[in-house]
């Protein structure tokens, strides 16, 4: 029987009830120490996944790979958490369906706790928990409608041989955390951040994709996260007949594209209208990022058949 969340959302963030340790409490009872070795040294994997309202209730969009790319991420770090694949999808289902959310994010977290406040966290069990919010557009709905606005960075997206980019952890973010402030406090919406060689890695949490001469380019993957979003955007633009291909370009390429737009599970498909104040094409958001938000939150509704292999309902 689902449980009512707690309508009281001034002590948190609204998330209702919480899968946490195999138990579903409520957010104000889901507490760690903080003394946890996470908190201390960044020592926690994440995920971020979106459930979609839909006409046969809420479904999470691409749940498995979600989870699988969860438990790749401990992997990298050496982590060794009992959760299959298959209890982490479960753990979410549940939490979505305990607060009786039409549509939400989701945030499944699995980090070192405080048993030992050295550097190794050998001593340190492992925890696990799901986390479900309300959510709405990530940039806000004028940046969709005109286009977001970008700044290059000053702080380059850290390389492999320093950080371990493919691992989704905590501790990684701080690069992002500081990209994204710079950007907004000079008043832009977002950071585009260089890798160290000068080519364009992505967002501060988002991948690129631009449009030159009826062509659609993929950054190519070097630093970057696998954005499971930017293998939607991938499969759903060659349904649509668009050549594509991956690339590594300079930020020069992006300034004289036709169209610039970012994808990941948060901002969905934005697309972008200027970096560094020079307008991207037309300096609006561009007809075919729009095309492509359109179509991938049709997909991600349930309103394109081909994809429903993509969700898992969570009534079912």
């Amino acid at each position: 029987m689902a449980t009512n969340p707690p309508t009281d959302t001034t002590s948190g963030l609204g998330a209702g009830l919480i899968w946490f340790d195999g138990a579903m409490v409520p957010e104000a009872e889901a507490k760690v120490s903080v003394l946890t070795h996470a908190l201390h040294y960044g020592t926690s994997v994440f995920e971020g996944i979106r459930a979609y309202a839909t006409d046969r209730g809420a479904a999470v969009f691409r749940l498995r790979e979600h989870s699988q790319r969860l438990l790749e991420s401990a992997k990298i770090l050496g982590m060794k958490p009992s959760w299959t694949v298959d209890v982490i999808d479960r753990a979410i289902v549940d939490t979505v369906k305990a607060n009786e959310r039409p549509s939400c994010y989701i945030r499944p977290l699995i980090w070192y706790g405080p048993e030992s406040l050295g550097i190794n966290p050998a001593r340190n069990q492992l925890h696990f928990m799901v986390a479900t919010l309300p959510w709405g557009v990530y940039l806000g709905e004028e940046a969709v409608r005109k286009g977001a606005r970008l700044m290059t960075s000053s702080w380059r997206r850290s390389s492999g041989d320093i950080m371990p980019t493919k691992s989704k952890a905590g501790g990684n973010y701080v690069n992002s955390v500081l990209a994204n402030s710079e950007a907004r406090e000079n008043g832009f919406d977002e950071a585009l951040l260089l890798d160290k060689e000068g080519f364009v890695a992505e967002g501060s949490g988002e991948n690129i994709f631009f449009l030159k001469g009826g062509t659609l380019y993929a950054i190519a993957h070097s630093v970057n996260l696998r954005g499971i979003t930017r293998d939607t955007v991938i499969q759903l633009a060659k349904d649509m007949g668009t050549p594509f291909e991956t690339t590594m370009a300079v930020r020069d390429e992006l300034y004289t594209a036709d169209e610039v737009f970012m994808v990941g599970t948060a901002a969905e498909v934005t697309p972008i209208a200027s970096i560094d104040r020079r307008p991207i094409g037309a300096g609006v958001a561009g007809p075919y990022s729009l095309a492509m938000r359109e179509r991938y939150l049709e997909a991600t509704a349930g309103k394109l058949p081909e994809y429903q292999r993509w969700l898992t309902y969570v009534a079912d």
